[in-house]
């Protein structure tokens, strides 16, 4: 799940600040953790009250990494897609939404029309406006195919789960808690159809083991023989979301 952060700490040199290395305080840290985004950026988090000499020893240690994460990151760089935009494909279900700017000074609305067409109304300068009625539309749309896709999945499957929840998360794909509350993120909605029914054999498997033991991933490659390419692909899957689904081109590459 992704870190409540909340203030920002000193940067250990000048060196790193030029670099764009930001460190982060956050509550719910128990330990020290760094992540390199697409856009190369690098964040330290840290658990209150870390010592600046803790930071810089940490980051020391993992600087190989780091480095090698934000020289992959460069090599994928891609050109700013343009916003808002004109087409948004949805892989997942094979659908592509053309997106209208119907203009006007009112509050940002986005609606769906027949025909796979979604009316933005409004000042279309308002980027924030934007990206928050396209992502309510996007946790809608994932509620409208993801829900029904979890129910057939849990039919074949012979298992049954409390509920499911649809989210926008930075780093999670899918979540199965102890009391069978299955979240979901929309940004599956950006993935191939065999990755998705993967990570729904991978979260209804957690109903019956909490767990990653043998028996569980046994689960899973009973419905999901080729699970290992497919988990690895889901971890790239970051790269299909758009930017605007963040706000930013920013989602961390592990």
């Amino acid at each position: 799940m992704a870190e409540m952060l909340t203030s920002q700490l000193p940067l250990w040199s000048d060196f790193d600040v030029r670099e764009g290395w930001v460190v982060r305080e956050s509550r719910r840290a128990r330990r020290l953790a760094v992540r390199v985004y697409h856009t190369g950026r690098v964040e330290v988090v840290v658990p209150t009250r870390t010592s600046t000499n803790a930071v810089t020893r940490f980051v020391n240690s993992h600087r190989n990494w780091i480095e090698r994460k934000r020289a992959e990151a460069q090599s994928h760089a891609t050109p700013a897609a343009p916003f808002p935009p004109s087409r948004i494909e949805l892989l997942a279900c094979g659908e592509t939404w053309c997106v209208h700017l119907g203009g006007g000074k009112a509050r940002v609305r986005v609606k769906a029309r027949p025909g796979r067409l979604l009316i933005l109304s409004g000042d279309s300068r308002d980027g924030r406006a934007v990206r928050t009625g396209l992502r309510r539309w996007l946790v809608g749309r994932a509620a409208e195919v993801l829900g029904p896709a979890l129910d057939a999945m849990a039919r074949e499957m012979g298992l049954e789960y409390a509920r499911v929840l649809i989210r926008r998360q930075r780093t999670r794909w899918g979540s199965c808690s102890a009391r069978g509350t299955i979240s979901l993120n929309c940004c599956l909605l950006f993935q191939r159809p065999v990755v998705v029914r993967y990570l729904l054999v991978h979260e209804l498997a957690h109903t019956r083991h909490l767990n990653h033991s043998r028996h569980f991933w046994q689960s899973v490659a009973s419905h999901c023989p080729d699970y290992r390419s497919l988990d690895r692909e889901l971890l790239e899957g970051w790269r299909r979301v758009p930017a605007w689904v963040f706000g930013e081109a920013e989602r961390p590459l592990s």
